[in-house]
């Protein structure tokens, strides 16, 4: 018969036993396998990062690069000093109240502001049509004037259409990397799998910041551009009635004049 304190330590013995050889038995699996750290040991910057996000990424980077020419080219001309200019007011002003057509149409011809254009469509179909009545050169103005309106939406249209198409090219990646991803789930990579499944995801994520971030940025500088080819557009509209208004005048003195040169004549 053996004593109770005398089996306790042969059952805990038996028990270490087994531990050990089933530590024993498990250590080939755990060296085949290891566990990747928890820590990376590099952390990626922001331009490896999007360099690892996909090959959509190339088509969104050049779209960035015209999103950002297009935003400089218009705020260097879609400005009050492009479009009208009291300097040009100034000089087509006191050259109407002398009613030296050709000096207007030559200033005309130097400067490149949007009113300069439509004073010269006016004053060019004037001398060229001397018995033209204010009708005709009041359409000859809102023709041109239209156009260069229509000119000046168009251009802006296109940070629009940027706002449209970036989030596009990122939803189109960001199905790119959940592909990715459920390929690394269904493949037989071990614990590298992981690290692809990873990689998948954040290249999902990456490219639908990306396509957000270009997106937005474009629809806020179309917005404030738009507001300013509008309010632009309005300044042309009374300019351009403001050389009306001096061009009937001058319609009204030759109206004036007409019947005492008939009399004279008679």
């Amino acid at each position: 018969m053996f004593c109770p304190a005398y089996r306790y330590k042969i059952s805990g013995m038996k028990i270490w036993a087994v531990l050990f050889a089933a530590l024993a038995s498990a250590s080939p699996v755990l060296a085949q396998e290891p566990t990747p750290p928890l820590v990376p040991q590099h952390s990626q910057t922001v331009l490896e990062t999007l360099l690892k996000a996909g090959p959509v990424m190339i088509p969104m980077f050049l779209l960035s690069i015209f999103f950002v020419a297009l935003v400089v080219v218009y705020f260097l001309t879609i400005r009050r000093g492009a479009v009208v200019s009291s300097g040009y007011m100034a000089t087509a002003d006191a050259l109407l109240r002398k009613r030296d057509y050709l000096g207007l149409l030559a200033v005309s011809n130097r400067h490149g502001e949007a009113i300069a254009r439509v004073v010269q469509k006016m004053l060019d179909f004037t001398t060229k049509n001397p018995h033209a009545d204010l009708q005709q050169v009041r359409e000859i103005a809102e023709t041109e004037g239209t156009r260069v309106a229509a000119s000046l939406n168009n251009r802006v249209i296109y940070l629009a259409d940027i706002g449209m198409i970036a989030p596009l090219l990122g939803l189109l990646g960001t199905v790119f990397g959940i592909i990715r991803s459920f390929g690394a789930l269904g493949s037989d990579l071990g614990s590298a799998r992981y690290v692809a499944l990873s990689r998948g995801i954040s290249e999902a994520l990456v490219n639908t910041a990306a396509g957000l971030a270009i997106g937005i940025a474009a629809m806020i500088f179309y917005a404030f551009l738009r507001g300013r080819s509008q309010k632009l557009i309005s300044e042309l509209e009374a300019a351009s009635t403001h050389v009306l208004a001096l061009l009937s005048l001058q319609y009204g003195r030759r109206a004036e004049r007409s019947p005492v040169l008939i009399e004279d004549e008679l």
